[in-house]
């Protein structure tokens, strides 16, 4: 099922107060790779997880790590940035 996100940009929402946006590049039964990400910690804004999301989308992903391995398990739910209601 992941198939359809891969080379895609992403929005991964996780248990944790984290929100990780990038782009898809691998995955196996473990983690999710994503390249030029922001893995973002909610604790750090006054922003809710879906207003960050939606200003990404409308500014881009600040990008601040290369590479990210995001355990599999960790994970809530992904959507294609694309796919992010901004109403």
């Amino acid at each position: 099922m992941l198939d359809e996100f891969l080379n895609e940009k992403v929005v991964v929402d996780l248990i944790s107060p984290y929100v990780c946006l990038g782009k898809l590049t691998r995955y196996d039964d473990h983690f999710l790779e994503l390249k030029n990400a922001d893995l973002h910690d909610l604790r750090d804004t006054e922003t809710t997880r879906e207003l960050y999301v939606a200003d990404s989308v409308a500014t881009g992903i600040k990008r601040n790590r290369k590479r990210v391995l995001i355990r599999r398990t960790e994970v809530v739910a992904i959507a294609k940035l694309e796919d992010v209601a901004d109403e």
